[in-house]
C-alpha cells in the first residue's frame, strides 16, 4: 500500500465539479466549449475513446487537433479541458500535433486503468509532459478510469486495487483524480439499472465502489479525490417507482415548477445519487448532458450548517480533540475524528462558496434556473 503523503493536486481536483464528456467528433466542438463554460462548466473531456466509431478515431484526432486551435486563437480561457485516449500511443502524439494550443490542455483520461494497463500511460504521459514544457503548455494530469473486468470480479478486485494503488501511488504529482465508471461496470454483467434508481440501489456496483473508496480514497493522505459515476438518463422515462423529492422543500415561488421540471427528466434520482455520492466519499461527477451540470454545483455548494460545523472542528484551540455541541444545536461533533471531513468540507467551500444560513438546495437550484 502506499506511504502517507498529502496529495498536491487537491484544491484543482476538487474544482473539476461536473466533468462533462463530448465526443471529438462534434464538428463545432470550440464553439460547444466556450458555450458551456459559459453555463457554469469547469471542466471538460473530449473523448477519443467509446463515444465514436473505431473507424473515426483518426477524422476524431485531426478535428481535435483543429478545434483547439480554433479555441486558441479566439483568446478567451476555457474549462479544464481533458482528452480520453484509448492508447498510450496517441498521448505523445496528440501533444506534439497541437503545438501551441497545447497550453488550454489540462490532461488525459486513461481507460479501463489496471497497474499493467496504467504504467504504459501514466509513462507515456511523462513524455509529453516534457513537450508541454518546450512548448510552454501547462502541467499535464492523469485522471485514470476504474472500469475493467478485474475490478468487478470479487476474486480479482483485492489484487487489481492493490495494483492500482501502487501505480499512482508512484505517480501521485501526476493523478489529479480517479474516475468511477459505474455504467461499464453494470454493462460488464448484461445490466442496467432504471432512472428511479441510484448506483447505490444496484448492490455489486455498492460494493465495487465502497471498496475503491475504502482502497484508493483514505484520509490519510494516502487517498486520492474519487469522482461520482455519471447519470446516464437524460429524458422522460417510465416510471415504476414514486419520485424521490419530497414536496416540502419546494413550496415557495418557482420552486414547484423546478420539482415537475426535475422529475418529469429524471432528475431526482439524480440529486439523490449526487448525496449519496458525497456521503461514500466520492466528489464530483462525470455527466454527458448539460443539464446535469447545474444540480451537481448546486449541491456542490456547501450548506451553512456544514460550514459552521468544520469551522467549530478545526479551531485551533481545539487541537487537543473533545466533544462539542453543534452551533446548530442538532447534533455532535467529535474533533479528532471528524478533522477529516472538516478539512474537505473547506476545500469544497473555497471552490463552491458557501450558502447563507437561510438558503438550501432549492434556492440554488431554482436560481440557476434561465428566465
Amino acid at each position: 500500500m502506499p506511504s502517507p503523503r498529502t496529495p498536491r493536486p487537491t484544491c484543482l481536483a476538487f474544482a473539476l465539479g461536473a466533468t462533462l464528456y463530448s465526443p471529438a467528433t462534434r464538428p463545432r466542438l470550440a464553439d460547444d466549449i466556450l458555450k458551456q463554460a459559459g453555463r457554469g462548466v469547469t471542466s471538460m473531456v473530449v473523448c477519443l475513446e467509446d463515444s465514436i466509431d473505431d473507424a473515426e478515431v483518426a477524422d476524431a484526432e485531426e478535428n481535435l487537433v483543429r478545434q483547439f486551435a480554433d479555441l486558441a486563437g479566439r483568446g478567451v480561457e476555457p474549462p479544464l479541458l481533458f482528452v480520453r485516449v484509448r492508447a498510450a500511443e496517441q498521448i505523445p502524439d496528440l501533444t506534439r500535433r497541437l503545438g501551441p494550443s497545447l497550453r488550454l490542455l489540462s490532461g488525459f483520461v486513461l481507460p479501463k486503468f489496471t497497474e499493467e494497463r496504467g504504467v504504459p500511460f501514466l509513462e507515456a504521459l511523462t513524455v509529453a509532459e516534457a513537450a508541454a514544457d518546450a512548448l510552454g503548455g501547462r502541467r499535464l494530469f492523469a485522471m485514470p478510469v476504474l472500469e475493467s473486468p478485474e475490478l468487478l470480479h470479487l476474486e480479482s478486485r483485492a489484487e487489481t486495487l492493490a495494483g492500482i494503488a501502487r501505480t499512482v501511488d508512484k505517480y501521485r504529482d501526476r493523478v489529479l483524480a480517479l474516475r468511477l465508471a459505474r455504467h461499464r461496470l453494470l454493462l460488464r454483467l448484461r445490466l442496467r439499472r432504471p432512472p428511479d434508481m441510484t448506483a447505490y440501489d444496484v448492490q455489486i456496483v455498492a460494493s465495487v465502489i465502497a471498496d475503491v473508496v475504502n482502497v484508493l480514497g483514505r484520509a490519510d493522505g494516502t487517498g486520492f479525490t474519487v469522482t461520482g459515476p455519471v447519470w446516464e438518463y437524460f429524458r422522460v422515462q417510465e416510471r415504476m417507482f414514486k419520485p424521490q423529492l419530497r414536496r416540502s422543500p419546494f413550496l415557495q415561488g418557482r420552486a414547484e415548477e423546478l420539482r415537475q421540471a426535475l422529475i418529469e427528466h429524471d432528475m431526482d434520482g439524480l440529486l439523490r445519487e449526487i448525496e449519496l455520492d458525497r456521503a461514500n466519499g466520492l466528489l464530483g461527477k462525470t455527466c454527458i448532458h448539460p443539464s446535469h451540470v447545474l444540480p451537481v454545483h448546486a449541491l456542490s455548494v456547501v450548506s451553512h450548517e456544514e460550514f459552521s460545523d468544520a469551522e467549530d472542528i478545526l479551531r485551533p484551540e481545539r487541537g487537543g480533540g473533545g466533544v462539542l455541541r453543534s452551533s446548530y444545536t442538532n447534533k455532535m461533533n467529535e474533533v479528532k475524528p471528524h478533522r477529516a471531513w472538516a478539512e474537505r468540507t473547506l476545500r469544497r467551500a473555497e471552490v463552491f462558496g458557501v450558502a447563507k444560513e437561510d438558503i438550501g438546495f432549492v434556492e440554488l437550484l431554482t436560481a440557476g434556473l434561465p428566465g
